[in-house]
């Protein structure tokens, strides 16, 4: 019964693929503007995770364990970048942060521009992925159950060490598949991208604007590119995997 659908997913790919010579993969790599997008790509999307990581575990603690008032309310406010239109969410992103912004002017006294520079980029990131990964955390963290906390805080554990020695390893499939999750929704961002950020060559062309490029000017480049990008997506998603799957149980 599952046939169409997973038809549906793998013969757009496979064409992809077979579209595509080996040949100008390998002298596409070897282009500077293909290097500078990977590269650029790669930095914004890894930091990118590592914010979320950062700014987003303690959210993802509250909407698992502690259950918020308005709970609802905070759960929809986290849900929607990933079901608003990307352009919209561009577009969002530069009415705060532009010259004209809510908070343009206060940014520009300060003499810092956001729009159209690689922070933006990471915020456009940020923006459209970290939904990912707190949902997939908090599912994780929501897990673990509350006996175990108190349990540790009975031996006088403190919070954090709690966290760090019970929950974290508990949940720590749950936190790496969110934060894979999360890199790979940034690697492959275009529509908030390009509003927010533009497709500056060398200075905010990720891989996808690169692609997006390709395909206005040279159809053949285009797909070289949507390969690489494809490669690297996968190559990502399957070593996480293989990790976790090949990683000793917690004792």
């Amino acid at each position: 019964m599952s046939g169409p659908l997973l038809a549906l997913l793998l013969i757009p790919l496979l064409a992809l693929v077979t579209k595509t010579a080996p040949a100008s993969v390998w002298r596409a790599l070897s282009e500077g503007n293909t290097l500078q997008a990977i590269g650029l790509s790669l930095r914004t999307s890894t930091i990118t995770v590592i914010l979320v990581l950062i700014f987003g575990t303690p959210l993802a603690y509250l909407l698992g364990r502690r259950r918020p008032p308005r709970f609802s309310l905070l759960e929809i406010l986290i849900d929607l970048p990933t079901v608003l239109p990307p352009a919209v969410a561009g577009l969002a992103l530069l009415m705060a942060f532009g010259r004209r912004g809510l908070l343009g002017g206060a940014l520009g006294g300060l003499g810092i521009q956001v729009p159209f520079s690689a922070l933006a980029v990471v915020m456009a990131q940020m923006f459209v992925a970290a939904p990912y990964y707190i949902k997939t955390a908090a599912v994780g963290l929501g897990g673990v159950s509350h006996e175990l906390e108190q349990a540790a805080a009975l031996d006088g554990a403190t919070g954090w060490s709690t966290f760090r020695h019970v929950i974290l390893p508990l949940t720590r499939h749950s936190i790496i598949g969110g934060a894979t999750l999360c890199w790979a929704r940034a690697l492959g961002e275009f529509g908030a991208t390009i509003i927010f950020a533009g497709n500056l060559p060398g200075r905010t062309q990720t891989m996808p604007l690169a692609v997006y490029l390709g395909f206005e000017i040279d159809m053949g480049q285009a797909l070289t590119l949507a390969v690489i990008l494809l490669v690297l997506s996968f190559g990502m998603l399957f070593t996480v995997r293989a990790t976790l799957r090949n990683r000793p149980p917690e004792d």
